[in-house]
């Protein structure tokens, strides 16, 4: 078996309520997809595609390719299929392996055991066919192998990614309470702005949204942040695919000159952290960073875009009397300073954001870890709605 050029199943996974995303974007690199569920997308490729696929993917959170799948009700059966697998063509002696389990099974109480007997399956194989004991343990730093095992059956694959792509890698000082990078990109594709015209982030926090909207706009993909893959460390793997990848990244990158991000924030330490990340992103100049509480944003008049507020929810932060009128002064800032843009509040607390005083022209469910939270959309209106309507019929 040649898993660089051998077609078998892609499972590529992502938090819940990121796979409508996370479908578009493979889709959008070529892929057809065979299924789809609630927390990933299935397709069928070869370990070459996965490298693709690692360094494009901005909401997926690992990518799974299938090796084997089996029969076992008991751990010793699983030991007993893996132990049987040509571990050995698949992988060196001389990398670090780690591995992790999804299990429901009424003979298991603890994901921990099967693990290690899932290791010692695969060590024990290498061993015997190698006489070498390869290194193993916890840390996602080399090849990760994933098995998945419901009742009686089950499915082992290679976990490509290895660390998670939910982390797009420039983020080096997260800030307090910071949005994973995944969902700050599922949140500006389910928003209507078009990547050209102005994103205002006031309360921008370590500045993940406008860094990861200055990413969409300039075409930067998260593969050009992170320089080890679980993938790097299979045998036989060839480095230029990577690098043709990799090249392929630097290539496609666009530069845009009028491109106007702002993004602001009450504290220094935050504006400053902000500018850190978006060095690291490479993305620096086109964010205009200020330091100022988020009424004093500036916000350019005669212009259309999107001005995106992920303010506390008083779950981790805060006090909800304070929150109150944090959120009320934001709906006074955009009915005020905001006409003819869209407006964005991503929020865990609806009761909240009633006090916003704007009715969300869609409410787009998404989960902040397990947190439920929406993704308000309000049409601030330059005039009135009825004016707007009668401009708009008198154009066509």
């Amino acid at each position: 078996m040649n898993i660089f050029s051998d077609r078998s199943r892609i499972i590529i996974t992502c938090n819940k309520r990121l796979t409508p995303y996370l479908e578009l974007e493979v889709t959008d690199l070529g892929f057809t997809l065979t299924r789809t569920f609630q927390t990933g997308v299935e397709l069928e490729g070869t370990v070459a595609d996965c490298i693709r696929l690692n360094l494009n993917l901005r909401c997926a959170s690992q990518v799974h390719y299938s090796l084997k799948e089996f029969h076992a009700e008991h751990p010793e059966a699983l030991y007993d299929v893996l132990v049987r697998m040509p571990w050995e063509n698949i992988l060196s002696n001389d990398k670090y392996i780690s591995v992790t389990c999804t299990v429901d099974q009424l003979t298991v109480n603890n994901e921990m055991f099967v693990n290690v007997k899932v290791k010692d399956a695969i060590v024990d194989r290498l061993r015997r066919e190698t006489s070498v004991r390869p290194d193993s343990g916890p840390d996602m730093t080399g090849v990760v192998i994933h098995v998945y095992w419901k009742e009686d059956r089950g499915e082992v694959f290679i976990d490509t990614s290895g660390e998670t792509l939910a982390k797009h890698g420039y983020r080096k000082i997260p800030g307090k309470a910071p949005m994973l990078e995944a969902l700050a990109s599922a949140t500006i594709m389910a928003s209507k702005w078009d990547r050209q015209s102005p994103f205002i982030n006031p309360m921008c926090g370590s500045g993940t949204m406008a860094i990861e909207a200055a990413l969409f706009a300039t075409n930067r993909r998260p593969g050009l942040y992170r320089s080890n893959y679980s993938f790097m460390h299979l045998k036989n793997y060839d480095e230029q695919v990577y690098q043709t990848e990799l090249r392929m990244l630097h290539d496609q990158i666009k530069e845009v000159p009028d491109l106007l991000i702002e993004a602001t924030d009450i504290s220094d330490d935050a504006i400053n952290i902000s500018k850190i990340n978006a060095g690291i992103a490479g993305v620096e100049k086109y964010i205009q960073f200020a330091q100022c509480d988020f009424a004093l944003t500036e916000v350019p008049e005669g212009k259309s875009g999107v001005v995106y507020f992920n303010p506390e929810y008083g779950e981790r932060l805060g006090e909800i009397d304070e929150l109150e009128i944090t959120y009320a002064r934001i709906g006074d800032f955009l009915k005020q300073k905001c006409k003819g843009y869209t407006g964005y509040i991503f929020t865990g607390n609806l009761d909240l954001a009633k006090k916003i005083g704007l009715k969300a022209r869609r409410r787009i469910e998404f989960y902040n870890a397990k947190l439920d939270c929406r993704l308000l959309e309000y049409e601030l209106y330059a005039g009135s709605k009825e004016s707007d309507r009668k401009e708009k019929e008198r154009k066509e």
